[in-house]
């Protein structure tokens, strides 16, 4: 069925397996009288409001959908949130018939959430949500608006979620999945290295943000290896295919369970032992799995002690996984043959193939690593820093190769970027600049590189073959845009997101942290210890990203007014806008509050509308 050479998993193709789903008997629970009232909301009727949003359950993948329900997934979950003060929805992915593409279920979960009424009429504008296994992906699909076409997104203007606890989703896929490749397209989609699962990772400046909404996820290590290696998987999913390392350092935390119960499928194949317990299923309130889930809904810290954390696994700790596609010098996907990673002892990897386009491994040392691509148009090679703890899906082509876009004052999260902002594009092979390199502001630099957003040529200040420096223009609507580099080598594409605004604060070293560049008023000089801010001085905060503005009084001014924290406190802004004289630079200036009390590093932060800046310092006295 599979077997397992050193750290690859290897399947041999043409075989099949049934999902690895438990049909496990409802167990006898006795319940007291209260918790007998925590039913699931039935769809299509009203949410009782309550202090907390309602929390929706989207189930994994169903074999038999005839035999699917929550109590079968969640077991008790409902009564457990039913306790904490919460109401329970369920999203059963079995009531979109035929196997549906993930993105037709997540377009699904959409309408579902668009549909939810309170009991007064209103809508749910706001749900947390617990999703399991494919759900998580669902749920990922639905944040992205991904498409079924290969490369095409198209995400929702608000998310409606505030939070998401995951719970074993394997987000960059399983090889038990693969076993069942060809049999129906979420088995396709959920195998490890398939097109879907590539174009969730890099829908967003390459890479996937899950918009900005708060998660975690709980992860097990308690299969018997027979998938990949003991410990490093739930008998489904591997560590790296199921962190969140590719969002957020510090949001996985791992548990001795299986993907599912013990006992089915799963055991009968090897993959868990017959007792064991499965990662979604609650059957107290003291269970790890519930007291992560309402730990992280209510915002303690409870949930960072249950289990170990990723960065001290042995496994997550020192390695990550890899997804390489190879595309042509024009920024079109070809097809690959091989592809073999090698860290810099020469230790060599020949990495594993689900279909002819993508390669991947799911345990490779992190660390400085060569990838080598045997690809239509060629042997491509690129070299990567490859973190440990997740996986990272990577682009190999000739020609220009962007890697990351951010604000060039500072990088912010999520990855949203706003009219007017300078932008600092990161990569391989960008341009050939004919002047020397200079800090900002500039004049066009001479190089043989175009930057373009949706097609109009952008305004260039600095172009190397490793950085370009751009502006972004005045009049694009908020939403998914796409930015192209095109040089004569060739052409590279990538996703970016347009808010309102999304500021970002310069600081003195250059580097997002530390020292603002700001400017005492009281004596024009810049604020710093040596010439610290009083209460009620005047400082003026130069950043980028406030978005749109109107032309009024001789200055223009912000569309969306921002607000500034200072030492915690409140800092009034008397004038938001572009700075004068300069393109793309913005300025705040606030009144300093009283009270702060003498301090060199008195955090500054902005933020405008849902979104906020990197975190710099002011010194105050």
């Amino acid at each position: 069925m599979a077997s397992r050479k050193g750290n690859t998993y290897k399947l041999k193709w043409g075989m099949t397996l049934p999902s690895a789903r438990v049909r496990c008997t409802i167990v006898p629970l006795l319940l007291s009288a209260s918790a007998l009232f925590a039913q699931v909301i039935t769809p299509g009727q009203p949410v009782p409001r309550t202090t907390s949003p309602p929390v929706v359950f989207v189930n994994g993948y169903q074999n038999d959908c005839g035999n699917s329900s929550f109590a079968n997934t969640f077991g008790i979950a409902d009564q457990v949130l039913h306790a904490n003060g919460n109401v329970g929805l369920y999203f059963n992915n079995c009531t979109v018939s035929g196997k549906s593409s993930i993105e037709r279920l997540g377009a699904a979960f959409g309408a579902f959430l668009t549909a939810l009424k309170y009991e007064d009429g209103s809508a749910v504008n706001l749900v947390d949500v617990v999703a399991h296994s494919m759900g998580g992906l669902i749920v990922r699909s639905y944040l992205s608006g991904k498409q079924e076409q290969d490369g095409a997104f198209l995400p929702p203007t608000g998310t409606r979620i505030r939070k998401i606890v995951f719970l074993a989703t394997p987000q960059f896929g399983s090889g038990v999945a693969a076993l069942g490749l060809g049999t129906n397209t979420q088995l396709d989609e959920l195998s490890s290295g398939s097109h879907f699962l590539f174009g969730l990772a890099t829908w967003n400046d390459n890479a996937d943000d899950l918009r900005g909404v708060d998660a975690a996820t709980l992860i097990g290590n308690g299969g018997t290896g027979r998938a990949t290696t003991p410990g490093f998987d739930d008998g489904v999913v591997a560590l790296t295919a199921a962190s969140l390392d590719f969002y957020q350092a510090g949001r996985t935390r791992i548990v001795p369970m299986c993907h599912v119960d013990g006992g089915g499928l799963i055991s009968l194949a090897g993959f868990c032992d017959s007792n064991a317990k499965g990662i979604a299923k609650i059957r107290s309130a003291t269970d790890d799995n519930a007291r992560f889930i309402v730990s992280f809904l209510n915002g303690t810290s409870d949930w960072q002690t249950i289990g170990e954390a990723a960065e001290q696994n042995k496994f997550l700790s020192v390695y990550g996984g890899l997804y390489v596609r190879p595309f042509t010098a024009a920024g079109s996907p070809q097809k690959l043959n091989s592809a073999v990673a090698r860290t810099q002892s020469g230790t060599a990897k020949t990495l594993n193939m689900s279909n002819d386009e993508i390669a991947y491994t799911d345990m490779f040392p992190a660390g400085q690593v060569s990838l080598t691509a045997n690809a239509a148009s060629g042997i491509l090679a690129r070299t990567v820093s490859l973190p440990a703890g997740g996986v990272q899906a990577l682009l190999v082509k000739p020609g220009p190769n962007v890697s990351r876009v951010q604000p060039a004052a500072a990088a912010v999260f999520p990855f949203s970027f706003a009219p007017r902002m300078l932008i600092s594009i990161y990569g391989e092979a960008l341009a050939q600049a004919t002047d020397q390199a200079r800090s900002l502001p500039l004049p066009t630099m001479l190089s043989d590189a175009q930057v373009m957003l949706n097609g109009s040529p952008l305004g260039l200040l600095y172009a190397s073959t490793v950085q370009i420096n751009a502006l972004l223009p005045d009049n694009t609507a908020p939403g998914l845009v796409k930015l192209t580099v095109q040089n004569s080598s060739g052409t590279s594409n990538v996703n970016l997101m347009l808010e309102a605004a999304h500021p970002a604060i310069f600081t003195i070293n250059q580097s997002g942290t530390g020292a603002a560049a700001a400017i005492n008023a009281r004596n024009g000089l810049p604020a710093t210890r040596d010439n610290p801010l009083r209460a009620n001085d005047y400082v003026e905060l130069f950043l980028t990203g406030l978005g749109a503005t109107t032309h009024r009084q001789g200055l223009d001014f912000a569309n969306q007014v921002p607000g500034v924290t200072l030492g915690g406190a409140d800092c009034p802004v008397t004038y938001a806008g572009a700075a004068p004289g300069f393109v793309g630079l913005d300025q705040i200036n606030c009144k300093v509050p009283a009270g702060l009390g003498a301090n060199a590093s008195a955090v500054v932060g902005v933020s405008s509308g849902a979104l906020t800046s990197n975190v710099a310092t002011i010194a105050v006295e």
